[in-house]
């Protein structure tokens, strides 16, 4: 039997999980700045890892809960209006790089384009980022929206991995339809990586091994 393409990450090994449980212990994680400009970012000396989905796909409760700090990431309550590059330290080797939300059409056009610019210059341009974990709602699946910024990493040969978000809220027999959907999406990027992690920040699902995947990459 043929096993299925981009299968579920299975729950870490002891030693990883382990790493994962010491990187983000004890809620040190903190904000460090928001970044507009290249020239504001920090300086690329350790491993570092972002985080990109469409707006209210629950990217800030999800950085909440793996870096055990509830408040540390806030969900801007005007849809788009985060524009900044937001990074965190988590000890003293890594980053989480919050990249805003994406997706609504009634930004103006040219945040829209000043943001879009950034962003290709971020991720084509840092030599540190190990990893883009995006954000996909496990409700809805991959949307044309999210396929963008999908391209974008396969172009700028950033290795991602995607990240269904709200596990908790669908029904079992519901979840194989979407599993399948983005499957298929998947397949058609170079740079996804082959392994799905199926996330519920409100249940905590998922969020030991995201945290092993993170303290494991070099």
């Amino acid at each position: 039997m043929t096993s299925l393409p981009f299968p579920l990450a299975d729950t870490p090994d002891e030693g990883a999980a382990r790493a994962g449980h010491q990187l983000f212990a004890g809620g040190t994680a903190e904000f460090l700045k928001g970044v507009v400009a290249m020239s504001g970012l920090p300086d690329a000396d350790r491993v570092e890892v972002c985080f990109a989905g469409r707006s209210n796909v629950g990217k800030s409760s999800l950085i909440n809960a793996l870096t055990g700090r509830k408040g540390l990431a806030r969900a801007s309550n005007t849809p788009g209006r985060t524009q900044e590059i937001n990074f965190f330290t988590v000890g003293e080797a890594h980053y989480l790089v919050d990249l805003p939300g994406y997706g609504f059409a009634n930004a103006p056009l040219d945040v829209v384009k000043k943001w879009q610019a950034l962003l290709k210059q971020y991720l084509s341009g840092r030599q540190t980022l190990r990893r883009a974990f995006v954000l996909i709602d496990a409700r809805h699946g991959v949307k044309t929206v999210d396929e963008e910024i999908l391209s974008l990493l396969d172009s700028s040969a950033v290795t991602f991995q995607v990240v269904l978000t709200k596990a908790d809220k669908v029904k079992e027999k519901d979840r194989e339809k979407v599993l399948a959907q983005v499957r298929s999406a998947l397949s058609k990027h170079p740079a996804a990586f082959p392994e799905i992690v199926l996330t519920s920040s409100e249940k905590g699902d998922g969020i030991d091994t995201l945290r092993a995947i993170i303290a494991t990459l070099e």
